[in-house]
């Protein structure tokens, strides 16, 4: 059992995936010290107020002036303030990772070549994707013909002179 938990901990899989977590804990706290500390200052200059935690509804009949106090008393509340928080917070990481995986997509994407697609052509025999110039597929060695220089025909009314002769 103890050689199966070794193998099973050393493969390659696990390893990688706890590094994964790892990494995704620690990008998860720079993530949101970015939200926190660096996107939500200038929205609370812009709105007033960006913490809407005393935010809440109170379902009793009794009457609090603040947040802390309905909450101390146990009343039945509706704490949509909070919600309200967790809302922006999730659409600001939302967004900042949006960005981030979107450069990130860009970077690993290798440069596609727009003509790449006029480079190639298809064997007409077994329809492989062979090199534009080729005479003969690669793939099931039939001859090709060469369409490059042929002039294609005139379907158009020819109108011919007689010879004077």
């Amino acid at each position: 059992m103890l050689s199966e938990f070794k193998e099973f901990a050393i493969r390659g899989n696990v390893i990688d995936m706890s590094i994964g977590v790892i990494i995704g804990t620690t990008f998860a706290k720079i993530v949101e010290s970015f939200v926190d500390d660096i996107i939500m200052p200038p929205f609370s200059l812009i709105f007033g107020q960006v913490d809407f935690s005393n935010r809440y509804l109170n379902l009793s009949n009794r009457r609090f002036e603040t947040f802390a106090e309905a909450e101390a008393a146990g009343v039945p509340m509706l704490n949509y303030g909070i919600f309200l928080n967790h809302l922006v917070h999730f659409s600001i990481v939302a967004f900042v990772l949006f960005l981030f995986v979107r450069q990130v997509n860009r970077i690993r994407r290798p440069q596609e070549d727009p003509l790449s697609n006029m480079k190639s052509k298809l064997c007409p025999h077994c329809c492989q994707s062979i090199a534009y110039k080729a005479i003969r597929c690669p793939h099931c060695t039939s001859i090709l013909k060469d369409t490059r220089n042929q002039v294609k025909p005139n379907y158009g009314v020819r109108i011919q002179r007689k010879s004077s002769s």
